[in-house]
């Protein structure tokens, strides 16, 4: 055919999709934020502003900890502002003792490899059970939805027998692997699949592109929201993951942030202002980039299943 695949695919349903789904957004923030009038929202706003200070305050005193002396942090009575004033000293002791550095990046290389993988595996398997027709596919993708119940805890022996028998031991890629499968990634973007208008394929297909065409040409610019969202989920997650890079690394070099931390920390025995400051670096990178992308997280909870929907 002479024509091509962006011909195919007018221009103007991509847009009154785009459109539809930002209409339905708008909706839903609204009902969100209707009341049944204004004492019960001033009420429920009371409520949600007692909890989220309930919640900032253990981070505030942390924070504020993580700027004293070790003298200050544990002197009695307590109090928010040290008497001998605040001091970089924890976070000066901290990087001159330990690799923090080296286990920054490798916490990066982590969570970044992790993300990638688990984006590109999670969207091949979503839109094979949203869109194609195979033999089986209703039970395998149950047995997916199964295994969101299954304990992490429970895969542990095998899988670290299983990096030992490929040598991958004490390698970033017996750190990334196992976290790639993560079933409920898998089903957070079928639901989101599954909402997609199929005539915006089918246009595509009267083109002759196939499935991976129709994937990337179409699917995947739609569904860039979740993509997002989910992008985000895992790269926290990847990121605070201690128990599975503890057994698997056991090179001081080749530990993430969680992991190595609390082995300086260890060695000096309890520093609470030490401790503290050592908290607020492994968080810092995670609290960036919850608020840079939290308008996407907000979006995707509100426009997929992740709201209750």
């Amino acid at each position: 055919m002479s024509t091509t695949l962006e011909a195919a695919v007018p221009a103007g349903l991509a847009r009154r999709e785009r459109v539809r789904q930002r209409r339905e957004e708008n909706r839903k923030r609204r009902a969100l934020s209707l009341g049944p009038g204004p004492v019960p929202r001033v009420l429920g706003m009371a409520a949600l502003t007692l909890m989220a200070a309930v919640w900032l305050l253990p981070f505030a005193w942390a924070l504020v900890t993580s700027f004293k002396t070790e003298p200050d942090a544990i002197a009695l009575p307590l109090s928010w502002i040290p008497a001998g004033g605040f001091t970089l000293e924890q976070y000066a002791s901290l990087f001159a003792t330990g690799n923090i550095q080296r286990w920054m990046v490798n916490s990066l290389v982590v969570a970044v490899g992790v993300t990638a993988l688990t984006v590109v595996v999670s969207a091949l398997a979503a839109y094979a059970f949203s869109r194609t027709i195979f033999r089986g596919r209703r039970v395998l993708f149950w047995c997916t939805v199964a295994a969101i119940m299954v304990p992490p805890q429970l895969m542990i022996v095998p899988l670290f027998q299983q990096m030992v028998g490929w040598n991958l031991a004490d390698t970033y890629w017996a750190v990334i692997l196992p976290q790639v499968v993560a079933p409920v990634m898998v089903f957070i973007l079928k639901r989101f699949f599954d909402r997609i208008p199929r005539e915006l394929e089918e246009a595509a297909r009267m083109d002759g592109a196939g499935n991976w065409r129709v994937l990337w040409s179409v699917v995947l610019p739609l569904s860039r929201p979740i993509l997002a969202a989910v992008a985000i989920f895992v790269f926290i997650s990847a990121w605070n993951n201690f128990l599975w890079p503890f057994i698997v690394i056991s090179d001081p070099d080749l530990m993430t942030l969680p992991v190595g931390i609390p082995n300086v920390l260890s060695a000096y025995g309890t520093v609470y202002a030490q401790n503290m400051a050592a908290s607020m670096v492994a968080a810092a990178p995670m609290v960036l980039v919850f608020m840079l992308f939290q308008r996407q997280i907000v979006s995707s909870v509100a426009t997929t299943g992740l709201g209750g929907q």
